[in-house]
């Protein structure tokens, strides 16, 4: 590439990210630095988001409390413990697009999601199919192949498993829907993705639900790559339930604690659960009694006492979603990832080819990129963007995971990461 086309690139780049209205929220987080002191340009939102600045401080005032107040800080603290997981009550179900009481934080993804597949996956002889996708990821194939197991069944004949059907890898949506059609009467619950996280393809939960509601199939979703991510509608969609992690697009850290959803028609429902006692109505919790008397709602499903030291993060991270908008940012994301994709379909599109959606509807904000070679190409290439300081994640078996995300990310990144896979590129056919 010519330098005064790539200048003329760097300029355009630059004049776009002065104009973005949400640009100020980059200075809200920690970008990591290489070794000369320079910035990283970080494209792994995907995998685990940057610190938020205000997290440290947050950390620090709960130890604190716990210094001065120990036990009392239950109750006497800057936030009080007791309640704490209500402080993100209202932030996390409006990021969801849920009602208050149809979420919680707690736990992990896939703990939850065991949690709710004992409520929600109820087999019996005819009905016993769980439908999923082939390449979901390892954990939600672990987890309902399990439960498959503990009830009797075998996978072999009970778990279900969409094959992609589109030239990319992706899956159609009506693959989705004829699979449902054909195999409903023996599907106990449908368990797909929010965003499919090899592919980066975002699917049409309403959609899948009608069909799924429409066959007496329960539908839940993991929400992994899609909360913080994607305008989620959950209520309106009407899942039976959805899990997600945090430490993704909400920034709360490695292993942070998790979300769940259950929608409101199941808040009062005898349905069979896990429990424990900090399900346990809150009224009468602490009169101790034996009997289990469940919280109306997603707190019902909860176990234990909430980890203040995993929720500061998420209430960190959650604040700043509040001010930012999820429209707002919905509406970055998909003017940045298109910018992103043009720039890399133009620039090295005989470099990379893309294998997420085209359309906006069907994506995020991650692009899955594979090198057209072997490989053993993308793996130079993936090799090459880190001792640049460019971070993007490797998924096997040839899978580039890049995701400029809106919060903090910018289209100059993603130029700087296209230039280097021109560089790359040039240096091997040199």
């Amino acid at each position: 590439m010519a330098d005064h086309a790539t200048s003329l690139l760097e300029a355009q780049a630059l004049e776009l990210d002065a104009r973005d209205p949400l640009a100020a929220f980059r200075d809200e987080f920690l970008v990591p630095r290489n070794d000369d002191g320079s910035e990283q340009t970080y494209l792994c939102g995907n995998s685990l988001g940057l610190q938020p600045r205000a997290t440290r401080a947050a950390l620090l005032d709960e130890l604190d409390d716990w210094h001065r107040l120990a036990v009392e800080a239950h109750f006497r603290g800057r936030h009080p413990w007791m309640p704490y997981h209500g402080f993100v009550r209202d932030d996390l179900a409006a990021l969801v697009g849920a009602q208050p009481h149809e979420v919680v934080a707690m736990n992990s993804l896939t703990v939850n999601l065991h949690l709710m597949m004992v409520s929600f996956y109820r087999p019996d002889a005819t009905r016993n199919a769980i439908l999923i996708e082939r390449n979901a990821f390892p954990s939600d194939h672990h987890a309902v192949e399990s439960q498959i197991r503990f009830h009797g069944h075998d996978p072999a004949s009970a778990l279900i498993e969409l094959d992609a059907d589109e030239p990319a890898g992706t899956l159609s949506d009506a693959a989705i829907l004829q699979a449902i059609e054909q195999h409903g009467s023996r599907i106990a619950l449908v368990m797909l993705s929010g965003v499919q996280y090899l592919t980066g393809q975002a699917f049409d939960l309403a959609a899948i639900v009608r069909a799924a509601h429409a066959k007496g199939c329960m539908v839940g979703f993991d929400l992994a790559h899609a909360a913080g991510n994607l305008e989620l509608r959950l209520h309106d969609a009407g899942c039976d339930f959805a899990v997600w992690c945090s430490y993704k697009y909400l920034n709360s850290g490695p292993g942070a604690v998790a979300g769940c959803f259950v929608h409101e028609r199941h808040a009062r429902a005898s349905l069979p659960r896990f429990a424990g006692w900090w399900g346990h109505d809150q009224a009468t919790r602490f009169r101790m009694a034996p009997e289990f008397d469940a919280t109306p709602g997603a707190d019902g499903w909860q176990l234990s006492n909430p980890p203040i030291l995993a929720l500061a993060p998420l209430r960190v991270s959650l604040s700043i979603f509040r001010r930012a908008g999820m429209a707002a940012l919905r509406a970055k994301s998909e003017a940045l990832t298109a910018y992103f994709d043009t720039l890399v379909r133009e620039q090295v599109g005989d470099v990379l080819a893309i294998t997420t959606p085209r359309e906006t509807a069907r994506r995020g904000c991650q692009l899955s990129l594979r090198v057209k070679g072997p490989r053993e190409a993308g793996r130079s290439l993936f090799d090459h963007l880190h001792g640049l300081g460019i971070v993007v994640d490797w998924r096997e078996p040839d899978v580039i995971r890049a995701a400029p995300t809106p919060l903090y990310n910018r289209r100059i990144d993603c130029l700087r990461f296209v230039l280097a896979v021109r560089e790359w590129a040039a240096t091997r056919h040199g």
